[in-house]
């Protein structure tokens, strides 16, 4: 199934699907797919004109492919402007995602700063891609595709602070507007920033993601690039902690995010 018909799927009938296997990472459902779901059960609880500003996701334990998952939403308050919702992931009567959203309708302000520019990096068709490998790299690539420009490839024993590069769908797309739930899906799809300072294969996973989101989100096809930044803050005691964003390939901020990752190495 396509990311399309997945999100079609949730907002049809939210209340429960199954996430297919070539969408797994490892034992895991892609964490970016998840919280894309919830998402679009919590957006369906949330006045049109009041867009995301920020999700705050845990990921409690790992969603598994293949078994039901439902997603329960609770509004927790809803102000003149601003609604915070509440958003559960629940797989066989337990809790693995939990995601906090604040949706907040536009207002006039005194206000305005620009964001930092983008940072250069070479032309997509320059880079080097991280290919999808069946048994290898993990299944929901097949979906996604990475093409290198700062930093190095995972267990790569590259030691820098930043890694980054273009990031868009692949596969069998259909071709429509990007909205917060591609946005999602677009920057987890990148592996944390440790991996590549490791030189042997290692698990490593998200535990708790932050992200922020301009408004109105940069009107994009599902077919473009976009590009990706991310630095590696501090890391110790097999946990990391690491910053990022989304920009449209012509320079455009479309996202923050913030992660706590954890590496079994």
């Amino acid at each position: 199934m396509r990311f399309s018909d997945l999100l079609d799927a949730v907002r049809r009938q939210p209340l429960e699907l199954s996430i297919p296997a070539e969408w797994a990472q490892g034992r895991a459902s892609f964490g970016g797919l998840v919280a894309a779901l919830q998402f679009e059960a919590m957006r369906a609880r949330v006045p049109a004109d009041r867009p995301v500003r920020s999700l705050a996701i845990t990921f409690v334990g790992p969603v598994e492919p293949e078994v039901p998952v439902s997603f329960e939403v609770e509004v927790l308050r809803e102000g003149k402007a601003v609604s915070q919702v509440l958003g559960r992931a629940l797989q066989k009567g337990q809790v693995v995602t939990l995601v906090q959203g604040s949706f907040g309708a536009s207002r006039p302000s005194a206000v305005a700063v620009s964001a930092n520019p983008a940072p250069d990096m070479k032309h997509w068709d320059d880079c080097q891609e991280l290919p999808y490998v069946k048994g290898v790299t993990p299944e929901f690539m097949r979906h996604l595709a990475m093409r290198w420009s700062v930093g190095g490839l995972p267990f790569s024993g590259n030691k820098s602070r930043e890694m980054g590069g273009w990031v868009r769908l692949r596969g069998d797309v259909k071709e429509e507007a990007v909205t917060e739930s591609h946005l999602l899906a677009l920057v987890d799809a990148w592996p944390p920033s440790l991996l590549p300072h490791l030189t042997q294969v290692a698990m490593g996973s998200t535990l708790t993601w932050t992200i922020e989101f301009v408004q109105p989100v940069v009107e994009l096809s599902t077919l473009d690039w976009c590009k990706y930044l991310v630095e590696t803050e501090h890391a110790a005691d097999g946990y990391g902690h690491a910053a990022a964003n989304l920009w449209s390939a012509d320079g455009r901020l479309l996202a923050m995010s913030r992660q706590t990752v954890t590496i079994f190495a």
